[in-house]
C-alpha cells in the first residue's frame, strides 16, 4: 500500500481567528480556483511560507484588493536561506516572480511581523499587529487568509502502525521512511507531502520511487538507473525543503505566547488556557493525556487545526522539549465521509 495523503494548512491561533471572514490559505485558494469566488473585497494575507505569496498573488491577479501580506518570518532569514533554495532555481524564480508581481501591483509586503488580533464585531473588520521595529499597526479589511506553511497528513500511516520520527527543522512528526518511501512496516510506503512537505514536483518523484520500491520488494525487475536518477533529484528537493524551513520557520514563540482566553481547538471550544491548566494543574505529560483531560484535538478535525500550537503550549507549560509532548494519535474515521443507502424495489 502506498500512502499519498498530502498536506494541509498549518495554523496558529490568533485572537479573533474564529470570526466569520477568517480563512486558511488553502481555503482561500480553493474558493478562488474552484468557485471563482474571493473570500472578501479587501483581504489581508497573514502567516509565512511559499503558499502565502502564491495565494496573495493569485488574488491580486484576479483583481481583488490585497491590503497587505504580513509575513511572520524576518526578511534577513529568507536571504540567508537563498543558497539552499537555489538548489531548485526554477522554483526559486517562481517565488521571486510572485514577490515581484505583488510589488508591481503595489501590494505592501511586511516581514518579521507579530499578529496581535483579528478584530471585528460579528465579522472581520481589521488586523492589529506589530511590525519588525515593534511598532503597533492596524490594517482595515473584511477578510483574512492565514497559514504558516504546511503539515503532513499522517493519520493513515499512524493507523498502519508506522514508526514516526521528530523533524526538528519543521518542529513536527513524520512517518519514518527511507528515500524510496519504505516505512517501518513491511508493505507500507509513503509518498508526497504526506511523508515530507516538498511540493508537487517532489511528490511526483517520491511517488515513482515508492512504486519502484514496491515492485522491487515484490521481486519484480526495475530500472536501477531510473531509481538512481530519481534519488538524485529527491536529494535536491530535500535541500530545498531545508532552505524553506530556514526562510519561513514555524513561529513557535508566537504559539507559546497565545493568551489564555484565545480559542485553540475550534471543534471543542478549548482555549489555550485550558491546555496550560492540563499541564500545570492536571499534570498532563503529553498531548494525548491532555486530550483525555480537556478534549483538545478530540473533534472532527483530529487536531489538524490545533495540534501544532497545542504541542507548543503544552511543552512551554511543562518547561519541556517540544519532542517530549508527543503527537495526537490518529483515530478512525480519519475523515468522515457522507454515505447514502438506496434500496432497490424487489422484483
Amino acid at each position: 500500500m502506498i500512502l499519498a495523503t498530502g498536506a494541509t494548512d498549518r495554523l496558529l491561533p490568533v485572537k479573533g481567528w474564529t470570526l466569520p471572514g477568517c480563512y486558511s490559505l488553502g481555503a482561500a485558494q480553493i474558493a478562488l480556483k474552484a468557485q471563482a469566488c474571493a473570500i472578501g473585497r479587501s483581504v489581508v494575507f497573514m502567516g509565512t511560507g511559499p503558499l502565502l505569496y502564491m495565494v496573495s498573488y493569485q488574488y491580486a491577479k484576479a483583481g481583488v484588493n490585497v491590503v497587505a501580506v504580513l509575513d511572520t518570518s524576518p526578511f534577513d532569514g529568507q536571504l540567508r536561506a537563498l543558497p539552499q533554495m537555489a538548489s531548485r532555481p526554477m522554483l526559486l524564480a517562481k517565488g521571486m516572480y510572485y514577490r515581484a508581481q505583488l510589488w508591481k501591483r503595489k501590494v505592501p509586503v511586511y516581514s518579521g511581523v507579530r499578529p496581535l488580533e483579528i478584530q471585528g464585531h460579528g465579522s472581520v473588520e481589521g488586523v492589529q499587529y506589530t511590525d519588525a521595529s515593534g511598532q503597533e499597526r492596524f490594517l482595515a479589511c473584511d477578510a483574512v487568509a492565514m497559514g504558516f506553511h504546511l503539515r503532513s497528513e499522517t493519520q493513515l500511516a499512524d493507523l498502519a502502525r508506522c514508526r514516526f520520527i521528530f523533524d526538528e527543522t519543521l518542529a513536527q512528526w513524520a512517518p519514518e521512511s527511507d528515500i524510496d518511501g519504505r516505512t517501518s512496516v513491511f508493505g507500507i510506503y509513503v509518498a508526497g507531502d504526506g511523508a515530507r512537505v516538498l511540493g508537487a514536483d517532489a511528490a511526483e518523484i517520491s511517488g515513482q520511487l515508492a512504486a519502484l520500491a514496491l515492485l522491487e520488494d515484490l521481486g519484480k525487475p526495475i530500472d536501477v538507473k531510473q531509481c538512481a536518477a530519481l534519488r538524485k533529484q529527491q536529494r535536491k528537493m530535500e535541500m530545498f525543503r531545508r532552505g524553506l524551513a530556514k526562510a519561513f520557520p514555524w513561529p513557535s514563540e508566537l504559539a507559546r505566547s497565545v493568551a489564555d482566553d484565545v480559542i485553540l481547538c475550534r471543534c471543542e471550544a478549548i482555549t489555550a488556557g485550558d491546555v496550560r491548566r492540563s499541564a500545570v494543574d492536571k499534570f498532563a505529560p503529553e498531548l494525548n493525556r491532555a486530550k483525555a483531560l480537556v478534549r483538545v484535538g478530540m473533534g472532527r478535525c483530529q487536531g489538524r487545526f490545533c495540534g501544532s500550537a497545542a504541542a507548543e503550549i503544552l511543552a512551554d507549560a511543562r518547561k519541556a522539549p517540544l519532542e517530549s509532548t508527543g503527537r495526537l494519535r490518529g483515530q478512525a474515521p480519519v475523515k468522515p465521509l457522507p454515505t447514502t443507502y438506496s434500496r432497490k424495489p424487489s422484483q
